[in-house]
């Protein structure tokens, strides 16, 4: 549960804690994460215990509140530490509960949202299919009526938390349409119920100690009260609130995730010493870090943009997508250099960079990759400025007719 000094606590004193916890708790023991192969439990109590489970949950259901821009800035804090942490609660901050929160009804708001924020009640997204990944609308998993209830048959793939959820936002077509949004709901599945299955991967290339799940769903049976927001049909509006609230947060999560990179190969390049002076000396590795700098510097800028956008009460997807592909390239562009820095550090021993390496690579893959943003955002700027002659969620000041000389 939630410190309950915490609620008392304004944004800057949160931030604050928050630093403290990445720097004395979640750094020191990521050796420790690494050696377990998962996330130690004291650390997930300590993430519950500063609330962690509820920033995005409103108060009045539990959690602390905070509005896009101060959950970014506290991605970018919490993420300077292993991103396999944020995994551990990054599904229920975003995906489910914002899900949950815009699409759910009361009796669901009140009966998950909670739990949900202390940490007590984690949920995994269960929208990937081994057929439908960057095609999310041609998942074919369904949900059959019956007497009664409704009968769920299908497979799910590369879910987060999936094996260790308390709960399971599941997408199932029930319409008559064989592709497409329409015709798609989502239900909320105990993942204790009859017919679920969960199988971690045999291997994880990246994030090992918070591997994703195959789900098999067989013969599952829920009543019409498993229907999020009980209205069939409408799961796709409900996946894509929460899709652009955990992209947003991937996006501060590489400018996190790339803080900490830099730092350590800046701190190693200069009590590193070759040719008599320290390796920060040489004049092509300064070019190199101020390079990366510039990077970190434009994916701060645009991810935060971004969220105070969000702020004002429109969601701009065109923003966001851009935020989430840029800074994802780049913490891909920054680890790469910073290894090629590091030079046999970089590939031999317990160098946190290394590892770090290897977890941002799959941040180019998660909510979308970074050909998929491309594609969708080219085809936006085409069709709006065909439309008006402005560029997607645009900057620009606009005249309407009164306006013009």
């Amino acid at each position: 549960m939630i410190d309950p000094e915490v609620f008392a606590l304004d944004f800057d004193e949160y931030l604050a804690r928050v630093a403290v916890l990445t720097d004395e708790i979640l750094i020191p023991a990521e050796e420790e994460m690494v050696a377990a192969g998962a996330v130690p439990e004291h650390v997930l109590r300590a993430l519950a215990r500063h609330g962690l489970f509820g920033v995005s949950i409103p108060r009045r259901l539990g959690g602390l509140e905070w509005n896009m821009t101060q959950q970014v800035a506290l991605t970018m804090e919490f993420t300077r530490a292993s991103c396999v942490y944020r995994s551990r609660f990054s599904t229920v901050i975003g995906l489910c509960s914002q899900a949950i929160l815009d699409h759910g009804t009361d009796a669901q708001r009140e009966g998950l949202l909670p739990k949900m924020a202390a940490g007590e009640h984690i949920t995994a997204f269960a929208l990937t299919e081994p057929e439908a990944g960057s095609d999310a609308a041609s998942l074919t998993t369904t949900a059959r009526r019956v007497d009664d209830g409704w009968r769920i048959d299908g497979s799910k793939r590369y879910i987060t938390n999936a094996h260790w959820a308390d709960e399971l936002v599941v997408f199932a077509r029930t319409g008559e349409a064989s592709e497409g949004a329409a015709g798609v709901t989502a239900f909320l599945v105990p993942r204790g119920a009859e017919g679920v299955t969960t199988r971690l991967p045999s291997r994880m290339n990246g994030h090992a100690e918070a591997p994703v799940a195959e789900i098999e769903l067989v013969d599952v049976r829920v009543d019409d009260s498993a229907i999020l927001g009980g209205q069939v049909g409408k799961g796709f509006a409900a996946a894509l609130r929460g899709i652009n609230h955990a992209r947003l947060h991937v996006a501060a999560t590489c400018v996190g995730q790339s803080t900490r990179m830099l730092e350590e190969t800046a701190r190693h390049l200069s009590e590193r010493r070759q040719f008599g002076a320290p390796l920060a000396d040489l004049g092509a590795v300064q070019a190199d870090l101020g390079r990366c700098f510039a990077d970190l510097e434009a994916a701060r800028a645009l991810t935060v943009e971004a969220a105070r956008a969000f702020d004002t009460g429109t969601v701009p997807r065109h923003r966001i997508a851009a935020a989430k592909l840029f800074a994802s390239e780049m913490a891909g562009r920054v680890a790469d250099r910073c290894v090629q820095l590091l030079g046999g550090e970089g590939i031999v021993g317990d160098h946190p960079v290394p590892r770090m390496w290897r977890d941002v690579r799959a941040l180019r893959i998660y909510e979308g990759s970074s050909p998929v943003h491309e594609r969708n955002l080219g085809r936006a700027v085409t069709r709006q400025v065909r439309l008006d002659g402005t560029l997607p969620d645009t900057y620009r000041v606009t005249r309407g007719p009164a306006d013009a000389a």
